[in-house]
């Protein structure tokens, strides 16, 4: 976006217009090349259609990326989850994770004047106006604080609030064009998941407290870091931390595969750890919250979704790990599942098909011996995810409580797919979950556990 505000479209006529002109664009370009599609030759098919699919690509990374908003993060998820996207869809929407595009340089500057009282420029001692990554909620700068500080700012877009109120208003609208974007993609429950966990994120005061929780607590962690809020700068439209440096995503695909293994694990250890250990889940994976510093050290970023559990949500998510895993005492996995609420009390199905649909998500774990996880794998559990033709389909669901973890989940499992992570996950789950406590497996484990220790030491009445 360039320009003012208004270049946002925010009214839901506004938004709900452009959505259906780039449906109608996408639509008759088909249509009007169908002719020539039927009378090719096979080798020319598969040009035209390559040809097609790559401008329909990046029209709507284009779309996508300029309304910011729920259309925007579908397009992030869509491209790092959904494996068996087009690959040409895929690059296109890979685009969005970090290059979306920015607001102007005066429209930033306003917004910190609004919340911080006087121009970037006068609040810091160093403000660069053009910014360094630009997402579906706000953008960040690099700054330099009057104490000399090297911050990232990340300022809020104005009027996303009410652009993602108008996009859930058009929400038949959102699953035709995204659905054309993405075929075969079932966009009914991830549009309206995405939708209502977008309005918490707009409240960068809530992001603040969250990020300091994940920061407070992986404090010292010899691999896991999380940069600090700086609060006297925050506000719920601006949102100051200290700025870290590291590779990207994509660069980390370049280093060796000891690298990309080593990034995994502790990725790994930071999603399990947080939610056995903190009770809490960063609900954003995407590729582009990652920072790598080598050498298995990994940055966390964006904590605008988090979601907090109870002992009483874990219990169960507990024991149906230790059933099927453990214990193989399938029965009682199926009733922890059904306390779970992910599968209706006297479903008409046995249980071994009740294994069978939801063992898929432990596969991992499910041996003691190294695994490799690939792009492939990582797909087919999205697909089963997706499956409505499973005779299961009528009698599970995803509860409220645990929709922003089966999102974790798969993008995790894309995440590491990506990189064909390689390790013995079971002996990295053992070492974290509290029923289990295993001993450390690795290196990274040996830190870890010393880490942890020393934190015990540091709580321990003196």
């Amino acid at each position: 976006m360039t320009g003012n505000g208004s270049a946002m479209r925010q009214s839901r006529f506004g938004r709900g217009a452009a959505m259906a002109r780039m449906l109608l664009r996408i639509g008759g370009r088909y249509a009007a090349r169908s002719p020539r599609l039927l009378f090719a030759s096979v080798q020319q098919r598969d040009e035209l259609r390559h040809d097609l699919a790559l401008r329909s690509a990046d029209e709507v990374a284009e779309e996508l990326g300029s309304m910011k908003g729920v259309l925007m993060k579908v397009g992030q998820m869509a491209s790092y989850i959904y494996e068996d996207l087009p690959e040409t869809f895929r690059i296109a929407m890979g685009r969005l994770q970090t290059n979306a595009p920015p607001m102007s340089a005066e429209l930033a500057s306003s917004v910190i004047l609004d919340e911080l009282g006087d121009a970037p420029e006068r609040v810091f001692a160093e403000w660069d106006p053009l910014p360094f990554a630009a997402a579906s909620i706000g953008q960040v700068h690099r700054a330099i604080t009057k104490d000399g500080r090297a911050v990232a700012v990340k300022v809020q877009y104005p009027g996303i609030s009410l652009s993602i109120t108008s996009d859930l208003r058009n929400a038949a609208l959102l699953r035709k064009i995204i659905g054309a974007a993405f075929p075969g993609l079932d966009v009914r429950s991830l549009v309206d998941e995405l939708g209502e966990r977008l309005q918490e994120e707009v409240d960068y005061v809530r992001e603040a407290a969250n990020q300091e929780v994940f920061a407070g607590y992986f404090e010292g962690h010899p691999f896991i870091h999380v940069p600090h809020v700086v609060h006297e700068l925050s506000t719920s439209r601006v949102l100051t931390s200290e700025l870290v440096v590291g590779a990207g995503f994509e660069e980390l695909l370049t280093w060796s595969q000891r690298e990309r293994d080593l990034a995994a694990e502790t990725i790994y250890r930071f999603v399990f750890r947080s939610l056995y250990r903190l009770h809490a889940f960063n609900g954003d994976p995407h590729p582009g919250n990652y920072l790598f510093q080598g050498h298995g050290r990994v940055t966390f970023l964006d904590f605008g979704l988090t979601k907090f559990f109870t002992a009483a949500d874990l219990n169960p998510l507990e024991d149906a790990v230790r059933y099927i895993v453990l214990e193989k005492d399938y029965e009682a996995f199926r009733a922890a599942l059904e306390r779970a609420g992910f599968l209706k009390r006297g479903a008409p199905v046995p249980t071994d098909v009740v294994v069978d649909r939801f063992g898929q998500f432990y596969q991992t774990v499910l041996k003691d011996a190294p695994m490799t996880i690939t792009p492939e794998f990582a797909s087919s559990i999205v697909r089963r995810f997706f499956d409505a033709k499973s005779p299961l389909a009528a009698y599970s669901d995803v509860p409220r409580a645990y929709v922003v973890m089966q999102r974790i989940n798969l993008g995790l499992y894309a995440v590491l797919g990506s990189l064909h992570a390689n390790a013995n996950w079971r002996r990295l789950a053992e070492e974290i979950w509290p029923f289990f406590q295993g001993p450390p497996s690795t290196p990274i484990g040996e830190a870890e556990a010393r880490w942890e220790a020393q934190k015990a030491a540091a709580a321990a009445p003196a």
